[in-house]
């Protein structure tokens, strides 16, 4: 059994050997741990992601064959419906979406200008919306059922801190659309979630953060630390799999109690 940081993927991830699913931000933090923990359960991963480098140094350390490496920009919505259309045609087979891609550009209020917001929310909102709708219509016309997994924040439920204000905006609206999805979708037996992390040890939770900052951080979570990106990936890789088979419209809190609810 393939391991990453003493996580097995094997028995979790039951039911996604080899089957073809989608991981977006793939390049690096919870992406690429993702993209390790679902190969390593057996899936033929397509793996998406704006940065080419890193997302070929990830795809080439995927345990087993038939993994993809594309890179694309999930700020062209317009585009969507090709990438999703190319993917299900090169792996023959759609299972799930792990959408883990973001952009976060922490900024006072006052600093926000209308392309920044435009930016972050081009991936965080609007590419959710047209990258689950492609992808559940890809599933339905296959007829078997499939998982879709969103990302949001535990900033969602209790709010902007440390200039995360347009960047929160649209992980809280995630969890409308995965919700809205949930329905429209459960009938053909696609289930869709979303997770909600906590602080988690990735490039983009050192982004511009202080380090007073992240020590706080730490010690506001009951478990005095914050999560790795293999203990998230571990909960992607369960709602993947068909022990999550009555799983459908929730947000998982997976902050190590940082929010509690």
């Amino acid at each position: 059994m393939t391991e990453q940081a003493g996580v097995g993927y094997g028995a979790l991830g039951a039911g996604l050997g080899g089957r073809g699913v989608i991981v977006t931000g793939a390049a690096r933090g919870v992406g690429a741990a993702t993209a390790r923990a679902m190969a390593a359960a057996g899936a033929r991963v397509a793996a998406v992601d704006v940065n080419a480098a890193g997302l070929a140094e990830v795809v080439a350390s995927l345990d087993g064959a038939g993994h993809r490496a594309i890179t694309f920009d999930l700020g062209n919505a317009a585009a969507i419906d090709g990438l999703v259309a190319g993917i299900v045609e090169e792996l023959g087979d759609l299972w799930a979406l792990a959408h883990v891609a973001a952009l976060l550009r922490r900024q006072d209020p006052d600093d926000v200008t209308p392309e920044d917001w435009d930016a972050q929310n081009d991936v965080n909102m609007k590419a959710t919306f047209f990258l689950n709708r492609a992808v559940g219509n890809a599933m339905v016309t296959a007829g078997g059922g499939g998982r879709i997994i969103n990302f949001s924040s535990g900033g969602w439920w209790g709010g902007p801190v440390f200039g995360s204000d347009a960047y929160l905006a649209g992980k809280a609206g995630v969890i409308t659309l995965s919700r809205g999805f949930a329905r429209r979708y459960g009938p053909h037996g696609i289930l869709v979630n979303a997770i909600a992390p906590g602080q988690v040890d990735t490039p983009m939770q050192h982004n511009d953060l202080p380090p007073e900052i992240e020590e706080a951080s730490r010690q506001a979570c009951p478990l005095r630390r914050i999560g790795q990106p293999e203990e998230l990936a571990a909960v992607v890789v369960f709602l993947a799999s068909i022990h999550a088979s009555f799983v459908n419209g929730a947000t998982l809190n997976v902050s190590g109690g940082g929010l509690i609810y």
